[in-house]
Formats: C-alpha cells, structure tokens, sequence
C-alpha cells in the first residue's frame, strides 16, 4: 500500500505549519487532493484499528499491571463516584475492553459500550461474562466516537470517553464532530467524562522514555500530531492534547466544564518511586490522599501522562 502520510498533499491538507511550503498548490487538483484527505484519514483508522487489535490484552492489563498504571484508576473512579448518578444508562464511548463498564456493572447500572476494534469488543464479553455482569449491558456497538447516530439526542443518564480514543482523531474537524456527538447524545445536566494523553505528558515521556527520538519532540510541541514512521515508532496514529484545547473543544459544544485532573497526579513519569511506595500499604494510603487533593491543580493536570475533562451537558437540544 502506497504510504500516502509522506505524500505533500496529504501533509498540506492536514499540517498546514509544516509542509514544504515551496510547492505551488495550485497545480494540486482539488478533487484529487480531497481523494488523498480520505484515503488519508482512512489510512490513519485502519492503523489505529490495527494496533488497538493486536494489543487488546496489553489495554485490558494496562490499568491493573502495577501501582502506578492502577493510579489513573483510582482517580478515574474518584470523579465517576463523584459525578454519576446512582443510577442510569451509561454510554462507554471507546470503552476498549470495558474495564470502567464492568466495575460500573458491578455498581448496578446500565451499560452500552462502543469501541472501533472488534477485538476490543470481543474482549470486553469475554471478561464480561467472566465477572457476572454481562446481563447489565444493554449493547455492544462497533464503530467511531464521531459518529454516535445510532443513538437518539439525549439518550444517556452520563457519557464516558476514557483511554483517550479522542486522541486518535487527527483532524480538528473529527475532534470536534465526536465532541459535538458525545455531548450531544447525554441527556441536559448529564456528566460527561473525558480523558486524554497530554501533549505536555508525552514530551516529559520522550525524555524519560524515548531519549533517542528527541528530535520529534520539537514537532510534537508545535503540531501535536503523531504518525509512527513519521515522528519515531511504538505507537499508534495520535493527536496530543493541552489542558485549555480539551477545555475549549466541549465548552463551545455546550458542556460546561466543572474539572480537569491530571490522572498520574503528582506520580507522574514516577513509576519506580510509586511502585516502591506501595510496598508501605500505610504511606501508600496516605500519598493516594495527596493525589486526590492535589490532582485537579492547575500545575499538575497538564504534566500528567493522562487528564480527565469532567463536564456537563448544559445545552437544551441538538446543534447538529
């Protein structure tokens, strides 16, 4: 398959700030460079869906693997605790292989879960049944956050977006269609919770973990976009967020913005500290207390590997 991420058109379309600006583009023609958009953005899906298929067992332990992975969690859980109804239907919106559905399963409520990767599903019954809850979920659903038109306006007592499927939409105009549509199927004053990897968090990654691509992180800064092959190798097709870019993309959808939380919390990039902590079950207790009270600080949100939007549904109708 022709690598259309290293063709100019395809870079003009999407990186307006870091193409060869010495191309004349009116030599382009307009319905083929719109061809190379699509089959771009296709491209991009069908990386995401690959990785996301062969790693589904890698996602599932992802949270679960130590302490550390197990604090974006328990602050996770915090804010649904927080934020939820005591009861209702939820939306899991690129729940992956639903670890939050089934512990909220578990809680007694109702579950739909969506994910893009048949994998990922098949992954989440499976684990589903396993824990006993499968009864609680009203439906599995196969497709993409920016297209939620299976579901009626205001068909969900809370809508979830965890694990940053946001992340794998590289155009400005996808994020904003699957904001507008996960703010769009939550009933008025619903919560919606989001979480994404952060753009400040992925450069504090490449320092600790990925000294060797130092050379992307200037493009990671400005751009925001990453494709493997392209800026360096190990993941999937992503777009990194800041705090204030999260915020502005669902506060002109109509949601009201109620908190941000960085999801390491102070613990950040700090895997073998916390991992050593935990073996003190008493000081362990104590420095989860911290993160709690400190993780929705201006100063830590951002620096986290991860950040939650939670928000609510402030609009009376569609704007579709």
């Amino acid at each position: 398959m022709k690598n259309i991420f290293s063709s100019t058109a395809f870079w003009q379309s999407n990186h307006s700030n870091s193409i060869n600006r010495g191309l004349d583009r009116t030599l382009i023609n307009f319905e083929a460079e719109e061809t190379v958009m699509k089959d771009a953005d296709k491209q991009v899906e069908r990386i995401v869906k690959e990785w996301y298929a062969s790693n589904a067992r890698v996602e599932w332990r992802r949270l679960q693997q130590d302490p550390y992975h197990q604090i974006e969690f328990i602050i996770t859980m915090h804010f649904l605790e927080k934020y939820l109804p005591r009861r209702g239907t939820i939306l899991d919106a690129g729940g992956g292989p639903g670890r939050y559905s089934i512990e909220l399963a578990k809680r007694g409520y109702s579950i739909v879960l969506q994910d893009l990767v048949p994998e990922m599903l098949e992954t989440a019954k499976k684990k589903m049944r396993r824990a006993g809850v499968l009864r609680k979920v009203r439906q599995f659903i196969q497709g993409s956050i920016e297209d939620l038109s299976a579901f009626p306006d205001a068909s969900f007592d809370a809508v979830l977006c965890l694990g940053a499927p946001l992340n794998h939409l590289l155009k400005p105009e996808q994020r904003q269609k699957a904001a507008e549509e996960l703010v769009r199927v939550a009933k008025k004053n619903a919560p919606i919770l989001v979480s994404v990897i952060s753009r400040i968090g992925l450069l504090k990654t490449i320092l600790v973990d990925f000294p060797h691509e130092m050379q992307y992180a200037k493009h990671h800064w400005e751009v925001g976009d990453y494709v493997p092959g392209l800026q360096g190798v190990g993941f999937t097709a992503a777009h990194w967020f800041l705090p204030e870019e999260l915020r502005e993309l669902f506060e002109k959808r109509g949601a009201d913005v109620l908190e941000m939380a960085g999801l390491e919390g102070l613990s950040s990039h700090q895997p073998k500290e916390t991992n050593r902590l935990y073996k003190n079950q008493e000081k362990w207790r104590m420095w989860v207390e911290i993160l709690l009270d400190t993780c929705t600080h201006p100063s830590v949100v951002g620096n986290a590997e991860h950040f939650l939007l939670v928000a609510r549904n402030s609009r009376n109708s569609s704007r579709r």
